[in-house]
């Protein structure tokens, strides 16, 4: 598995003083960012072959939220590969290898020229060492969508959420879910399902449900009624 070392920053945390579960997010698309720079098959390579990978689904799951200053362990493997489809474990560990989140995700290789599916290069099946799955519980990739929801106010795409992709970064969707919340949960489990991308200067627009046992799912829609993402959130329980 593919490593880096970091320290919780103050930054990076809410109000409670523990890791906000999106700067867990971004640790972990970080890592699989380092990892693939690392192996010659980052952001230069995927742009000269006119590729990008797109994210199709997020699930992470929380054993303890970090504190300030505390030292992690941040992990990432690739543990399948079919066609254009990539899917790739995470996990944080603490000083003491114990284990904090971990993550399952499900990614797809595309043509920047005509938005098509495209397979992996030879290179990339050769330097993307393949290794089993995490022990973890896997949920559905699917989110199962609720009949009734509110309506929040609509967000306008700005330039801070959109990554070298000039389309909207996958965690910047789940920090616009968040934000849709009334009040702010400790979250379980994270779990996102991505549809369509949005680009500078487009409307999101929220639709929030929550059900019952602590779980809240918002729906991000385009003006047009489309389904762009789907954010799931489980509370942490006592």
């Amino acid at each position: 598995m593919y490593t880096f070392d970091s320290r919780i920053r103050y930054s990076e945390l809410d109000e409670t003083g523990h890791l906000k579960i999106e700067a867990l997010l971004d640790y972990f698309q970080d890592c699989s960012t380092f990892h693939s720079e690392d192996l010659g098959l980052g952001v230069e390579y995927l742009k000269k072959l006119n590729m990008v990978w797109v994210m199709s689904a997020w699930q992470i799951v929380v054993e303890r939220y970090p504190k300030l200053g505390e030292t992690v362990t941040i992990g990432t493997a690739a543990y399948s590969f079919k066609g254009f489809v990539g899917q790739r474990n995470f996990l944080m560990t603490d000083a003491k290898g114990e284990r904090l989140a971990c993550a399952n995700t499900v990614w797809g290789l595309i043509s920047t020229e005509n938005a098509k599916p495209v397979k992996l290069t030879e290179e990339m099946r050769e330097k993307y060492i393949l290794e089993p799955p995490l022990d973890m519980e896997y949920a559905p990739r699917k989110i199962h969508l609720p009949e009734i929801a509110q309506r929040k106010d609509p967000v306008q795409i700005r330039a801070h959420h959109l990554d070298t992709n000039h389309h909207v970064n996958n965690g910047q969707y789940v920090k616009i879910a968040m934000d849709s919340l009334l009040e702010k949960y400790r979250v379980r489990q994270l779990r996102a399902e991505y549809k369509k991308q949005m680009f500078l200067n487009d409307i999101l627009v929220p639709y929030v449900s929550n059900i019952q046992d602590g779980k809240h799912i918002v729906v991000l829609k385009d003006e047009e009624d489309n389904i762009c993402c789907v954010v799931e959130l489980q509370e942490e329980r006592e």
